[in-house]
């Protein structure tokens, strides 16, 4: 009688009835999604396997809480965007990019520039066209971590950028040491390469530490160098944003700056670490954190992405990466290897 009242009700509301074998598949699928979001937030695997990982569950399983997912995410990656600022010391960092300030700007700005550039040429939407370039011109997944919630991208869009990066990052961790070696780049050669021509810091450190022990150190604080201009790039975001709905709004009002508060933050965290250092066991907790909270966010990033959204998608963006990361690549090896920059 009761199953008899709800398939009445069901006709009456015009809803159909959950069935047994779709409850099952609901929870299964949830029982799926914390157990991928807790590995991911436990810091057994790396950012790109979660992201992997997040990917595959949204490739094969219908997502359970798609809404609850996104707003964690956003959540989740400026909080540990911040904590990751307890992990640099600012010192360090200023003074190994002292001398390579005037090329690290020119160099960006140019990548900047190409890469938006090759967006178009590949047509790539905007945002996701902004997201891989500023990764690939700055620190990979870092970067698109910092700007996305700027720059209101999508998980979508987010997604497909930092599966564009840490593909990347993993062909450069494994061919760099061997293409220096062939080249016989020295310790500081290889280091200051990897640290301009890889996106993230972690494949930096990685393909840097097979190469040997000072081509670790140098790529470490050049890269670390080079990840402060996260902050100008994503206040001129933000700038940017602003000044583009001012234009687009047909009612007469002034439009607010978002202001990026994280990155604000982001950077009280780097000055507390430098400045304070009595509290340094604390400061390493905050980064592992830092780091395993990005983990878990590419993790529910990953899950937003479908056979459906990589079809409206495209190859396009995975191109428009490869592209300006062979171009980044190619000419930081040159002026390098030629001497035209050193450290």
């Amino acid at each position: 009688m009761d199953f008899a009242f709800c398939r009445a009700d069901a006709g009456y509301r015009g809803l159909k009835p959950m069935s047994d074998t779709s409850r099952m598949t609901t929870l299964h699928g949830k029982n799926i999604f914390f157990i991928g979001l807790l590995l991911a937030a436990s810091g057994i695997v790396s950012p790109p396997v979660a992201l992997a990982v997040g990917i595959l569950f949204g490739f094969t399983v219908e997502h359970p809480f798609p809404a609850e997912s996104s707003s964690l995410a956003k959540l989740l990656l400026q909080l540990s965007v911040i904590a990751l600022g307890f992990g640099m010391n600012l010192k360090q960092v200023i003074h190994a990019g002292r001398s390579g300030f005037l090329y690290t700007a020119i160099s960006i700005t140019a990548a900047m520039a190409v890469g938006l550039l090759f967006g178009k040429v590949f047509r790539v939407a905007g945002k996701s066209s902004f997201l891989i370039t500023a990764g690939t011109a700055i620190c990979g997944g870092s970067a698109i971590a910092a700007i996305a919630p700027i720059n209101n991208a999508s998980e979508e869009e987010i997604s497909v950028s930092m599966g564009t990066v840490f593909l990347l990052n993993s062909v450069a961790l494994l061919i760099f040491p061997a293409i220096g070696h062939g080249l016989h780049l020295s310790q500081n050669q290889f280091g200051l390469w990897a640290a301009l021509a890889i996106h993230d810091t972690s494949s930096v450190v990685g393909a840097a530490a097979k190469y040997g022990n000072q081509a670790l150190a140098i790529g470490t604080t050049v890269k670390l160098a080079r990840a402060l201009w996260i902050v100008p790039v994503s206040l001129l975001t933000a700038a940017f944003m602003a000044r583009h709905r001012s234009t687009s709004e047909t009612t007469q009002g002034s439009v607010k700056i978002k202001i990026p508060w994280f990155i604000l933050f982001f950077c009280l965290a780097a000055a507390v670490n430098t400045y304070l250092p009595q509290f340094v066991s604390a400061y390493g907790i905050l980064s592992h954190l830092g780091r395993t909270g990005l983990t878990a966010t590419l993790f529910l990033i990953g899950t937003s992405l479908s056979k459906r959204t990589l079809q409206q998608v495209g190859i396009r963006p995975f191109l428009q990466g490869v592209a300006l990361w062979i171009l980044v690549a190619g000419i930081s090896l040159f002026v390098i290897d030629r001497g035209y920059i050193s450290i």
